[in-house]
């Protein structure tokens, strides 16, 4: 068996700084999925609108029937996946402020259990475990009316629409 000095709230102050750690790999694992997804969509949507200035380009006189078919089902599967970037953003919105209150009630929890380890340890813990996305002051979306979009979007400043 373990060693028989080690107090039950030690071990159970050990059990919850492991619990912590898997909820911040598991936020991590989200946050690198949320961004995934978002450099899929970027690079789809950068592809049509290179489709869609190509037909642009063309004068309107010289322009076929199959030509204006085109840059409208161009233009709807563009707005389509604009559209999907706004449910990620929202989503990921949705996430920081169940994580900041998770955070919130885990802060909460430890300081009513563990009184004597709550003052400046938790302080700095709780600072280090919060996710990226969290630690930024300011909040990595701009909105627009009819699209929401993120300001770095796959390295560089996305210009949709």
């Amino acid at each position: 068996m373990a060693d028989s000095t080690i107090t039950l709230d030690e071990i159970e102050g050990e059990l919850f700084k492991i619990e912590r750690m898997r909820d911040v790999l598991v936020r991590r694992e989200s946050e690198l999925r949320y961004m995934m997804d978002d450099i899929q969509l970027c690079k789809e949507i950068t592809r049509l609108k290179k489709q869609l200035q190509k037909l642009v380009s063309v004068p309107d006189m010289d322009k076929s029937k199959e030509d204006w078919q085109r840059e409208e089902e161009l233009l709807q599967q563009i707005h389509k996946l604009v559209e999907t970037r706004d449910f990620l953003v929202d989503d990921v919105e949705f996430e920081r402020l169940r994580e900041r209150e998770e955070d919130k009630e885990m802060a909460d929890f430890l300081k009513s259990n563990f009184p004597k380890n709550s003052t400046k340890k938790n302080n700095t813990e709780d600072r280090r475990m919060t996710s990226k996305a969290q630690q930024t002051s300011s909040t990595p979306f701009a909105a627009k009316p009819g699209l929401t979009l993120l300001k770095e979007c796959c390295g560089f400043t996305c210009s949709i629409l």
